[in-house]
């Protein structure tokens, strides 16, 4: 048994159309296939793209290292 990893794309018509070279002549073969959706990976946006100002975290980062924020109680919801 062999197996071939193709990527192709499916036309408008919603048919996937396959051309496969398995090297053989004059023979029966079985064949499965399956597919799965490829996702495009979604670009990340910036921080400015999503509203913040530019510089805002490298300016902001660890400026309360020195100075905690220190919660006196906590209030517990049921």
């Amino acid at each position: 048994m062999n197996s071939i990893k193709l990527t192709k794309r499916v036309g408008e018509d919603g048919i996937l159309h396959l051309e496969i070279p398995v090297g053989i002549t004059e023979k029966e073969v079985e064949i499965m296939v399956i597919y799965q959706p490829l996702e495009i990976p979604k670009l990340q946006k910036t921080p400015e793209e999503l509203g913040w100002p530019p510089g805002f975290f490298a300016q902001t980062y660890g400026i309360c290292q020195d100075d905690p924020i220190v919660i006196d109680s906590e209030i517990v919801i049921n």
